[in-house]
């Protein structure tokens, strides 16, 4: 009878067991979706984000600010440089540092109300213009004048190119395509060193004013957030070239828009830390002027 009892005990061991459900565990929080920093809500979602989110979003604003310089390029410069070619004499050259020119001086090239091209061998000024940038090449040097002045630089001693529209011709059908492809590279890059120098400077500042706030990010949080600010200015100069591109906008005005691209970033600074969430010790925080509820009846 023993026997039997300890078999029938053996037995029910042996049986598995059903499992136990245990219980569900926290899941780690995830990071909230960002992919736009056009409003201030979205920018402080940015600066929860990863640095290569942020990084990711800054290069595509950057490869659209490149499309449109390469846009006003091809539209505004490269037309009259075209022109300015087909205007050249069959003979000219610049060599040892002197411009040999077998054509009219002074004399406008071609010109635009954007760019103009004018050779003036002994800088007379009688071939001046009133585009926004004037090329004047003399027979020693080159300037380039501006809004803001002048530049001036001498012809290298050993170069040699040849300025007439023999050789110019195919040069420029040739290296036209990839000097807009360079000037696209340098334009990203630069926006990505200078949005990167700017979010350096304004984290500081930036992390004083979420500490006043009673907000909660940390200063890496913050060069993020400063970071994906600067995005709006960035749409704004944009456009403003777009629109000087067409040709509703003159060079102060466009200056102009340069300046205020960098008082929208700060703007959007300060609206984007007021979408941060609050402190825990703000938000944990009561008021004493407000009674505490009271419990019972």
């Amino acid at each position: 009878m023993n026997a039997e009892v300890r078999s029938d005990k053996s037995d029910e061991s042996d049986q598995p067991k059903p499992l136990q459900p245990h219980p569900p565990s926290a899941a780690a929080p995830k990071r909230p979706f960002a992919w736009q920093p056009l409003t201030p809500k979205g920018i402080a979602t940015l600066a929860r984000a990863t640095f290569g989110r942020v990084l990711v979003v800054q290069f595509v604003f950057a490869l659209v600010a490149a499309a449109m310089v390469i846009w006003f390029l091809d539209r505004d410069w490269f037309p009259v440089i075209t022109e300015a070619i087909k205007q050249m004499p069959e003979n000219g050259e610049i060599h040892s540092g002197r411009l040999n020119w077998n054509g009219d001086s002074p004399t406008s090239v071609s010109e635009n109300r954007f760019l103009a091209l004018t050779v003036d061998l002994k800088h007379e000024g009688q071939a001046r213009s009133p585009a926004h940038v004037a090329v004047e090449l003399g027979e020693r040097d080159v300037k380039i004048f501006s809004l803001l002045g002048y530049l001036e630089g001498r012809y290298p001693p050993r170069w040699w190119l040849g300025v007439n529209r023999t050789e110019a011709t195919p040069w420029w059908g040739a290296w036209a395509p990839p000097i807009l492809g360079i000037v696209a590279i340098l334009v990203i890059v630069s926006l990505l060193l200078c949005w990167a120098i700017q979010a350096t400077l304004y984290a500081g500042p930036a992390r004083l004013a979420v500490f006043f706030a009673n907000r909660d990010m940390s200063l890496a949080a913050s060069w993020r957030l400063c970071g994906a600010a600067l995005m709006p200015g960035c749409v704004f100069l944009t456009a403003a070239i777009f629109v000087y591109g067409l040709g509703f906008l003159d060079l102060v005005q466009l200056g102009a828009a340069v300046a205020a691209h960098l008082v929208v970033g700060w703007v959007y600074i300060w609206l984007s830390i007021r979408k941060l969430p609050l402190h825990s010790d703000a938000a944990a925080a009561k008021n004493p002027f407000v009674p505490a509820a009271r419990s019972g009846p």
